[in-house]
């Protein structure tokens, strides 16, 4: 079901994709963040291992997404900084290999979609709520392949996931963006 946000009422729609699950193009997707340091400048990282999988039904209810992010990925762009990064005091990816996500809900029509979902990191899960553009749905020449291409952003307060090492010197909000492509099953 979809949500018209104009008259606040749930229609049911066909998605513009083809039912099945979609495979993850991890050549062309990241998972980027931002999050202020000393309240005054934004440092930029991503999480290179990512794995990520899309099962479409027939209306948006039938959606769901799941996603594994390994933590030790992470990348800044500053090697003793991402070796900080990764320490016991912040992510500690000796105890908290992974991040993962579980859509709960997708609604939205055209371009503009909406996913709820869970977000756990360690032993610690939160909703969260990412808006998703939806970029379309191309052949891809070189091997016939069809891709459909999101942008998701949102943001999370890294205190919600017991993550609160130097308040004052690390902001609070990270702020998430993600550009995903995914590839449509074979014989949809």
């Amino acid at each position: 079901m979809t949500r018209n946000d104009s008259t606040n009422t749930l229609t049911t729609a066909p998605l513009p994709l083809a039912p099945g699950d979609w495979e993850l193009d991890p050549l062309h997707s990241a998972v980027n963040f931002t999050i202020r340091h000393l309240g005054i400048a934004k440092v930029r990282g991503r999480f290179a291992e990512v794995r990520a999988a899309l099962h479409v039904g027939e209306v948006p209810a039938d959606v769901r997404v799941t996603a594994e992010i390994a933590l030790a990925s992470v990348d800044t762009g500053n090697p003793d900084r991402d070796a900080h990064v990764r320490a016991s005091d912040l992510l500690d990816v000796e105890k908290r290999p992974t991040m993962t996500f579980r859509s709960t809900r997708v609604f939205g029509a055209g371009e503009d979609w909406t996913m709820e979902g869970e977000l756990t990191i360690g032993d610690v899960t939160r909703p969260v709520t990412l808006a998703v553009e939806f970029g379309g749905v191309v052949d891809v020449p070189v091997d016939g392949s069809r891709h459909a291409g999101f942008e998701a952003t949102g943001e999370i307060r890294r205190s919600d996931f017991g993550l609160d090492f130097a308040p004052g010197l690390l902001g609070d909000t990270v702020k998430i963006q993600l550009d995903m492509q995914f590839v449509e099953p074979r014989g949809a």
